[in-house]
């Protein structure tokens, strides 16, 4: 597509094939800053690319800023948990605004960003971090000693998190003091957390000057396996207070513009609870999901919220409305085999005859032996459904984990 020079000149860092795609179709520059291995693949596709490893932020960190910087680019849009803390370190010299690298590192480390919220009015759980496997066992104790639990009564189970890692990386659920005895030592330090019993739900929204131009809910059907959008009129009908948790969100920690994906409970008496907030592109391919639901392109829209030489008039003409734009309901799948040794792959003729299937991207087994799940594991592959009805949607999708795609 045709690149306007008076529009800003992006910088995606880390690679998404979905984000260079969506990139080469929007009317702005932009350059690709990714590890050696992508360089072939951008110089056979005339793809713009800058070379970079992203390893732990160095003494040559401000070498790529200053690259792009020479080149003329405007801001950087991290793709992935990785690279959040390296465009908060190049967009402070871009944009000429040293606090930016410090509010990334607030997105990277999960304990200061609880900190923040609660220090913004927001409320979060009890949490701690833990250096050793004494601090998880004094935690459990503390937790449920709290909780005025009595002899016998089941322990109420607490949550570990990887303080770094995206996602479900790392995430563990204990409910014995027994299972911290399995907790290998490379995976400390680590967050602890008390368990929000509530409706666990994601937001995708992009904010410019400062506001909100566009919000999402996303519904988890089953944490790990499934979400879909837009929502089901159950949750949406949470959308006055979750916009209202989301500014506080952004007054909080300041964020001025950019897309952020926070994660949140909401109690049956209606009370919000802050999970953690990423400021990057959800996994489970929810950039997708959106795209297929409102027929806008959220990579396309983040490069636009990041752009200091966006308009008002451009930001409204770009995003419809929320809910009442959705073409339909657009959910995927993770699939993970229930089996412990499998020889091939073969879709349930239910799933692919069902009239909300839309596509998959499984690959057949590279080796037998399933590897036991550690934590929420990754799975091996999504599968797509699109359809009108919420409530189906999310029935379909929990039918899904009593079903064999690998056998």
């Amino acid at each position: 597509m045709e690149k306007d020079p008076n529009k800003g000149y992006i910088a995606l860092l880390g690679w998404s094939l979905g984000a260079v795609e969506a990139a080469a179709k929007f009317d702005r520059r932009y350059v690709v800053v990714a590890p050696d291995w992508a360089e072939e693949y951008c110089q056979q596709h005339d793809i713009p690319y800058v070379p970079w490893n992203f390893e732990r932020l160095n003494d040559r960190s401000m070498e790529i800023a200053g690259t792009l910087q020479e080149m003329g680019v405007d801001a950087a849009v991290p793709l992935f948990e990785e690279t959040v803390e390296w465009a908060g370190a190049i967009n402070a010299v871009l944009m000429k605004n040293p606090r930016l690298h410090g509010q990334a590192v607030l997105f990277r480390d999960k304990a200061l960003m609880k900190r923040r919220a609660q220090l913004g009015g927001i409320r979060v759980g009890i949490f701690e971090e833990a250096h050793e496997q004494s601090d998880i066992i004094r935690f459990f104790r503390r937790v449920n000693q709290t909780l005025l639990k009595l002899d016998g009564d089941p322990d109420d189970p607490i949550h570990l998190k990887a303080f770094d890692k995206a996602g479900c990386l790392g995430h563990r659920v204990i409910r014995s003091p027994d299972e911290i005895e399995t907790i290998p030592e490379s995976e400390y330090p680590l967050l602890m957390e008390s368990h929000l019993d509530g409706w666990e739900f994601a937001v995708e929204a992009w904010v410019w000057n400062g506001k909100i131009c566009f919000l999402n809910i996303s519904e988890y059907v089953t944490l790990g396996y499934s979400v879909f959008v837009p929502a089901t009129p159950e949750l949406e009908r949470y959308r006055e207070q979750i916009t209202r948790q989301i500014e506080l969100l952004i007054e909080a920690f300041d964020i001025q513009f950019g897309q952020i994906h926070p994660e949140y409970f909401v109690t049956s008496d209606g009370t919000m609870y802050f999970g953690e907030v990423a400021y990057r592109p959800p996994g489970f391919k929810a950039f997708e999901l959106i795209e297929r639901a409102y027929g806008f392109n959220a990579y396309q829209a983040s490069m636009l919220v990041f752009d200091p030489h966006a308009t008002e008039e451009e930001i409204k003409a770009f995003f419809p409305k929320e809910v009442e734009g959705a073409k339909g309901h657009a959910g995927c799948f993770g699939v993970y085999p229930r089996r412990r040794v499998v020889s091939r792959l073969e879709i349930p003729e239910e799933t692919e005859q069902h009239p909300y299937f839309d596509f998959h991207e499984l690959t057949p087994p590279m080796e037998e032996t399933v590897t036991k799940r550690t934590a929420f594991g990754t799975h091996w592959g999504l599968i797509f459904f699109f359809g009108d009805d919420p409530h189906q949607m999310r029935d379909l999708l929990k039918h899904q984990e009593e079903l064999d795609f690998y056998v």
